[in-house]
C-alpha cells in the first residue's frame, strides 16, 4: 500500500459516510493509536472520538450498543486490529491499521486500509497521516516512535525529527503511553491533550490542563517498572517466564527489557494483577521467530480473539485464570 493508495481508499470510504450525522472514531490507547485518531479527529471537524482502552474491543456488544446510541454517520476504527467484521452492521465503516488480519474478507459496508503487508510496515498513525494527515507529520511521528522506534525508517519520522527534534518526540511519546500503562488505565487525557496541542513540544512543556496528570502516570509507571524489572525469570525449555502483579501495565517493557539478556528464548511476562480474573501477557523474542503463531500453536481452550494478536515479533495476550493454567502446562510450565 503506498500513501496515494491509502488517501484513495480513505476518500471513498468517507463517500459512504451519511453527511448529515458525525462521523466517530474509535481508537486504541497507546500512542499510535492516540495519535492516528487525534490525526483522523483533526481532519474530520465535529467528529467525535471514543478511546477503547483496558479491557475493552472494538468489535463487542458494549461498545456496539454505545456507538448505536451515538448514531454517527460513520465509523473510524484505528489500531485496534485488522478486522474486516462490521461493528455495527449497516453502519459505513472504516478500518485503518497495520496488525495482522484476523479476517481477510470486509463484510459489507466495511473498508480496511491496512499496512501489514507493506515493506516497511507503517503504523497505524502513519497510515492515518497518509489517509488525512497535513503538512507537519509530527502525530505520524509520535505513532512510529510508539511502535517501531526512532530507526524506523520513514521520511515522515526524518522530517518530524528534522522540525521538532527526535528529543522531544521521544518526550511526547513517553508521556502520552503514560496514562493507559497507569493503575486507572485512563488514556483520555492523552487524546484531550493531543487533539488541541499544536506540536510535541505543546505536549510536554506542562502548557496544557492535562500535563499534570500525565505527569503524574508517569511516574507512578516508573515506580511500577521498577520493581517489575528486578522479578528475575524462569526458564524451561524456549521460554522465559516472568511472573509480575501490579495494576501497571508494564509487562510489554518487562518482556521487551529481558530480550537481549535471554537470547534464543521466548520471554513472556506474565501480569495477574492488571485485571481481577485475568493474566494479561506480552511475548517477546530476540530471534527473529514468529511469535503468533507460536503461542497459537500453543493455545489454550477457551483463548479468545484477544490471544497472540498484534505483530509477529510482539504480541501478547489475555487469558483467565483456569485458561492461563492450561497455557502455562502447554508451555511446559506447572499450573499456577
Amino acid at each position: 500500500m503506498t500513501p496515494a493508495e491509502a488517501r484513495a481508499a480513505f476518500e471513498i470510504a468517507l463517500r459512504s459516510f451519511d453527511a448529515s450525522r458525525p462521523p466517530l472514531i474509535l481508537c486504541h490507547h497507546d500512542a499510535d493509536g492516540l495519535a492516528a485518531g487525534a490525526i483522523l479527529a483533526r481532519a474530520l471537524p465535529g467528529a467525535g472520538t471514543r478511546v477503547i482502552g483496558r479491557g475493552e474491543g472494538a468489535w463487542t456488544e458494549e461498545t456496539a450498543a454505545e456507538v448505536r446510541a451515538r448514531d454517527p454517520g460513520g465509523l473510524l476504527v484505528t489500531d485496534l486490529g485488522t478486522r474486516a467484521d462490521a461493528v455495527v452492521p449497516g453502519l459505513p465503516t472504516a478500518v485503518l491499521d497495520h496488525h495482522v488480519p484476523i479476517k481477510a474478507q470486509a463484510a459489507e459496508g466495511v473498508t480496511v486500509i491496512a499496512g501489514h503487508d507493506t515493506d516497511p510496515q507503517p503504523c497505524s498513525a502513519l497510515i492515518a497521516h497518509w489517509c488525512a494527515g497535513g503538512e507537519d507529520p509530527w502525530l505520524a511521528a509520535i505513532g512510529i516512535l510508539g511502535d517501531f522506534g526512532d530507526k524506523a525508517p520513514f521520511p515522515e519520522l526524518a522530517e518530524a525529527r528534522k522540525r521538532h527534534g527526535i528529543g522531544v518526540l521521544k518526550e511526547a511519546v513517553a508521556l502520552l503511553n503514560a496514562p493507559r500503562r497507569a493503575s486507572s488505565g485512563d488514556a483520555s487525557p492523552a487524546l484531550a491533550l493531543l487533539l488541541r496541542a499544536n506540536g510535541p513540544r505543546e505536549v510536554i512543556d506542562g502548557s496544557q490542563p492535562e500535563a499534570a496528570v500525565l505527569a503524574a502516570a508517569r511516574d507512578e509507571v516508573r515506580a511500577a517498572l521498577d520493581a517489575a524489572r528486578r522479578v528475575p525469570p524462569k526458564v524451561v525449555g524456549d521460554v522465559a517466564l516472568i511472573r509480575i502483579h501490579t495494576p501497571c501495565q508494564v509487562h510489554p517493557l518487562v518482556a521487551q527489557s529481558w530480550v537481549s539478556r535471554l537470547r534464543g528464548k521466548v520471554v513472556i511476562c506474565a501480569n495477574t494483577g492488571y485485571r481481577e480474573g485475568w493474566v494479561h501477557f506480552a511475548a517477546r523474542s530476540s530471534d527473529g521467530r514468529d511469535l503468533i503463531a507460536f503461542l497459537r500453536e500453543r493455545a489454550p481452550e477457551g483463548a479468545g480473539e484477544n490471544f497472540a494478536q498484534g505483530h509477529a515479533r510482539a504480541t501478547g495476550g489475555m487469558l483467565q485464570l483456569g485458561a492461563w493454567d492450561d497455557f502455562l502446562g502447554r508451555l511446559g510450565y506447572p499450573p499456577g
